[in-house]
């Protein structure tokens, strides 16, 4: 993955977490608890983790595109008024929205740290 694929990546994850990208719902044991709480709130995720094919498919635009699509994701993931109904998650099921946010502070920085960043 090349840093111009890892934002449209991280875009995309973020398309997930809205509900506008919809990726298919595995049947993993990561989704019951006490292990998808250990993976979400524990420590950062380890390098070379499997990840939904949905999530590496798309062609990813300019640098620049794609760079004011991720904070213009992230401005709306955190606009979310509480109570919104948020998607299931296709590894961990069912998330609150605070899980939803970790996991997504957790991916991005994951990501960014990979590239040095």
């Amino acid at each position: 993955m090349n840093a111009r694929q890892m934002i449209s990546h991280l875009v995309d994850a973020l398309r997930m977490s809205t509900g506008e990208l919809v990726i298919e719902e595995r049947k993993l044991p990561i989704r019951f608890t006490p292990l998808k709480q250990l993976i979400i709130f524990g420590p950062p995720f380890a390098k070379n983790l499997p990840t939904a094919p949905g999530l590496i498919a798309r062609q990813p635009d300019d640098w620049d595109a794609e760079c004011a699509e991720l904070r213009l994701m992230m401005d709306k993931f955190a606009a979310q008024k509480p109570g919104t109904k948020l998607p299931r998650h296709p590894a961990f099921g069912q998330l609150s929205r605070r899980a939803w946010g970790v996991l997504g502070y957790k991916h991005i920085d994951h990501h960014l740290k990979q590239f040095g960043a």
